[in-house]
């Protein structure tokens, strides 16, 4: 962490994040279609190739590789969001990409370093999921409804219900429900276990609430000067 790497890798991914959510803001259009599509196919491809490499080297374990880890499932999410652009598919990726999956970069949990494909791996999912929650929702405008925050949430505690119920079949780790993961984290500062757990709980809530605030007060002053809440998509 906060290695000349790590800086750097940082630096070029939140270069190239925003050019593209600038692009799309300032220029939207057709362009903006295959654009979604191709970050979608990025992200799919991917995913599924460490699951592949997992697989081909024989270290693949129920433990460990499921898709269950709150970036797995987002990335699912952000693909489906980027090629169909539905509204909840926009606000989970939103709100896992920003608040969960962006603090991989920022306290990234690998050992490996460039130019390794786990570094690359890791890097490309954790930057390329708040891209795309920034790309259609900063973008393409493609705002968060009232409320988004609190239907995040109970779909966040209804996969913490899932992965702990995969945590008993598998003794597993999903979702970080047994321990921190290794590193420096957010989650060292929350307390021991079960307390982090609540700890974290209780932060993504506040998180998804200050998340969802501009979108509540620019509604309320364009409903105030009667212009539309939302401008049409692209």
């Amino acid at each position: 962490m906060f290695s000349f790497e790590h800086i750097l890798t940082v630096t070029v991914s939140a270069a190239v994040i925003t050019v593209l959510v600038t692009s799309a803001r300032m220029r939207p259009g057709a362009w903006t279609v295959p654009a979604a599509r191709a970050l979608a196919i990025l992200i799919a491809v991917n995913e599924i190739s460490w699951f592949a490499v997992e697989w081909w080297d024989g270290v693949f374990n129920l433990q460990n590789d499921l898709p269950l880890h709150l970036c797995d499932v987002a990335a699912l999410i952000a693909v489906a969001a980027l090629w169909t652009r539905r509204q909840l598919l926009v606000e989970l990726t939103y709100f896992w990409g920003i608040a969960g999956t962006a603090n991989g970069v920022l306290t990234p949990d690998i050992g490996d370093h460039f130019p390794t494909y786990p570094f690359f791996q890791y890097f490309i999912q954790h930057a390329a999921i708040p891209g795309a929650a920034l790309f259609l929702v900063v973008g393409l405008r493609i705002y968060p409804r009232q409320w988004a925050a609190v239907r995040v949430f109970g779909l966040s505690v209804g996969l913490l219900v899932l992965d702990a119920f995969a945590n008993l079949l598998t003794n597993g780790n999903y979702l970080f429900l047994r321990s921190v993961p290794p590193g420096s984290n957010v989650l060292d500062l929350l307390g021991p276990w079960p307390w982090y757990i609540v700890g974290a709980a209780l932060l993504a809530g506040v998180i998804f609430a200050v998340l969802e605030l501009p979108f509540r007060i620019v509604g309320r002053e364009r409903a105030r000067s009667r212009i539309s809440p939302y401008p049409p998509r692209a």
